[in-house]
C-alpha cells in the first residue's frame, strides 16, 4: 500500500517589515525636505548662502549649480520607480554633503561650534540610512 502525501506549495511574498518601511519613509522624506529647502535657498541666494560660498572662495554661480542638483536629487528620492536614478541621487547627495564638509574644513570655515562641518555630515549620515533602509523595489 502506497501513501501519497499531498504537498502544499505556498508562495511567499517578500515584504518589508512595517517598522522598516516607516523608518525608510521618515528618513527619506526628512532628507528630501532638507535637501530641497537647501537647494531652493541656494537658488534664491537666501540667507547665509552668499557668505558660505565667498568664504570658500567659490564663484557665486556655484550656488545655482548646487541648487539645481539638490532640487533634482530631492525629487528623484521621492518619485515612484526609477531605482537607478535613486541610486545616483543617493550617491550625488553623499558626495555633495561630504564635499561640503571637507571644503569647509580645508578652508578653516567651521562656523559656530563646527556647524558647517556637522550639518553636511549629518545629512550624509541620513542619506546613508535612507539608502540602507530602501525596500527591494528600489534596489538594482
Amino acid at each position: 500500500m502506497s501513501k501519497i502525501i499531498g504537498a502544499e506549495i505556498t508562495a511567499k511574498v517578500e515584504t518589508q517589515p512595517r517598522g522598516k518601511m516607516i523608518a525608510y519613509w521618515t528618513v527619506t522624506l526628512l532628507l528630501a525636505a532638507a535637501v530641497m529647502l537647501s537647494g531652493i535657498g541656494q537658488l534664491m541666494q537666501y540667507g547665509g548662502n552668499l557668505e558660505l560660498v565667498t568664504n570658500l572662495g567659490s564663484p557665486l554661480y556655484v550656488l545655482t549649480i548646487l541648487g539645481i542638483w539638490k532640487v533634482l536629487g530631492a525629487i528623484a528620492l521621492v518619485v515612484p520607480g526609477f531605482p537607478r536614478l535613486k541610486e545616483w541621487a543617493h550617491a550625488g547627495i553623499f558626495f555633495l554633503m561630504t564635499g561640503a564638509a571637507f571644503s569647509h574644513a580645508f578652508a578653516d570655515d567651521y562656523g559656530d561650534s563646527g556647524f558647517h562641518i556637522i550639518l553636511p555630515l549629518s545629512y550624509a549620515a541620513l542619506n546613508i540610512a535612507g539608502w540602507a533602509l530602501r525596500p527591494k523595489s528600489r534596489r538594482l
